[in-house]
């Protein structure tokens, strides 16, 4: 196999997926998306791009800030999740330099055809459920749900500051 591949007997296109994607690297034909998208490599290649190399150890130890804070990224994005599958399919291939248009690796159409599952409407579901799954990954913080404020915080209390002075003024003359 691995001849045929080198000889170029076998060519793998960009729309055939690695096991690299897969959680423990296992792909399931009968539910291909079990695991889809969520293997370990992934997520470390991805702390390590955009939080910063030392965040894929346990214990951290940045001395700078990593790409996502320098960009203002708050959560992960459906294309940077493809980029970073990109840029790991490339690292292990025996090409000496990275083209979208190199037609071994394929590596423009293996872009696009990721994003094309996650732009797909029939996918939706499992899109949504991968993302949550992504920024609970990335950024320890992230929530779906809009988190209430606590009543006597100073953002809480500036609120209800703002509202009482809405209720007093009314520009068309009616107010104080």
């Amino acid at each position: 196999m691995k001849a045929k591949l080198q000889s170029s007997e076998i060519i793998v296109t960009g729309d055939q997926w690695p096991l690299f994607l897969y959680a423990d690297y296992h792909y399931n034909p009968e539910d291909p998306w079990n695991g889809l998208f969520r293997s370990a490599l992934l997520v470390c290649a991805y702390r390590h791009v955009f939080t910063s190399p030392s965040s894929v150890d346990k214990e951290p130890k940045a001395t700078h800030s990593g790409n996502a804070r320098i960009h203002g990224m708050t959560r992960v994005t459906l294309p940077s999740i493809a980029y970073i599958a990109t840029q790991i399919r490339f690292a292990l291939t025996s090409s000496p330099m990275f083209s979208r248009t190199d037609t071994v690796t394929n590596s423009e159409r293996f872009y696009n055809s990721i994003l094309e599952i996650f732009k797909d409407p029939d996918e939706k579901q499992e899109v949504d459920d991968l993302t949550v799954w992504w920024n609970r990954q990335i950024f320890p913080s992230y929530s779906t749900a809009q988190r209430p404020l606590v009543k006597n915080s100073a953002l809480a209390r500036i609120r209800e500051k703002r509202v009482q002075m809405k209720e007093v003024f009314v520009p068309d003359g009616g107010g104080v």
